[in-house]
């Protein structure tokens, strides 16, 4: 599996509309997609999915970039292309292969009935050139694993070995299909740094990512008082005891942590700026209408990838449990 800023690729997101959770603050929610497309398309292609074609063209027809933008009409339940997205592997004779797992819905929480069949259909409306492997007997989600591109897998314990995804698997088996499936030397398990407001089971992208020069960027924590410092000093300790497949150990590299957010019913929202989306030659980091922090988390990433980082306010996005990375796909543009 390729490390996610090697290859150039397209970025799928899905469009929300009045069926998935974004009922409530569908126009926020629309807007903060529009604006998304509007800032993806002005460094690669965009592949929008959507029920229905004519209200996505209605609210991105005047963006500067429109030609960069496709729209494929499929219904999804919700719009999380992160854990429901084709997952890209090199093949040994170097050419690219889409797979494509089942998705339960973060282990039976919510219908996926829908999303489980958008890869497949991706390639039945010709977006995908060839079909996907078809891997849906194994439940996995994108945002569950990260790969450096040299063998190692990270991911927690807490999601992988949830009893609702996977639950007649042992670790080890696990383990046996990240190896065989994902071409994985080394599975690196995570056991702390979960955060408030996820209900993933605790996705690898919301508190550790790798970057280029075995570089781990991570969620830090200094106040003592947030329920967060715990969890995150067990995580960093954890980390700093993690090496890659040829034994060598990471260079831990902190990311701030946003002020707390919370909705209207008092609940924190799981904001973090280690939900970046990164490409070959752009780093997309999401914000919090947070100017200090936003501002130390883009100079952190753009010095670690060495490339511009774009902003992407995903405020709105929280209020649904998820951030930048969760609502986007990186898909090589090979494949398509």
């Amino acid at each position: 599996m390729p490390a996610e800023w090697q290859l150039e690729s397209a970025i799928m997101i899905a469009w929300p509309h009045a069926d998935t959770d974004w009922a409530d603050i569908l126009p926020d929610a629309t807007d903060c997609y529009a604006t998304m497309a509007d800032a993806f398309s002005r460094h690669a292609r965009v592949i929008i999915v959507a029920p229905d074609s004519a209200v996505v063209e209605e609210k991105i027809s005047t963006l500067p970039c429109r030609d960069n933008i496709s729209i494929v009409e499929i219904p999804t339940n919700d719009t999380w292309t992160r854990d429901y997205g084709p997952i890209t592997v090199v093949k040994h004779d170097g050419t690219l292969l889409a797979l494509n797992f089942g998705f339960n819905g973060w282990g039976l929480k919510f219908a996926a009935n829908l999303d489980n069949q958008v890869t497949d259909r991706m390639h039945l409306c010709g977006v995908l050139r060839d079909q996907p492997a078809n891997c849906l007997s194994f439940i996995l989600e994108g945002g569950s694993i990260e790969s450096d591109g040299d063998g190692t897998i990270l991911t927690t314990s807490r999601c992988l070995l949830s009893p609702n995804r996977n639950g007649s698997y042992s670790q080890e088996e696990i383990e046996e299909r990240l190896h065989r499936l994902l071409g994985a030397k080394k599975v690196l398990w995570l056991d702390h740094g979960g955060m408030e407001g996820d209900d993933t089971d605790g996705h690898i992208d919301t508190i550790a990512r790798f970057a280029p020069g075995n570089v781990i960027l991570y969620n830090g924590c200094s106040d003592p008082d947030d329920p967060h410092y715990p969890e995150l000093k067990a995580m960093l300790s954890q980390l700093r005891e993690f090496t890659d497949a040829d034994g060598m150990p990471y260079h831990l590299v902190e990311l701030p942590m946003p002020e707390p957010i919370y909705d209207a019913d008092g609940r924190r929202l799981a904001a973090t700026y280690a939900n970046f989306l990164a490409l070959p030659d752009v780093v997309f980091m999401p914000t919090y209408r947070q100017p200090m922090s936003d501002r130390l988390a883009a100079m952190t990433i753009e010095a670690v990838f060495e490339r511009p980082v774009v902003p992407v306010d995903a405020t709105t996005l929280i209020h649904q449990n998820g951030s930048l990375h969760c609502a986007t796909m990186q898909i090589p543009l090979p494949l398509l």
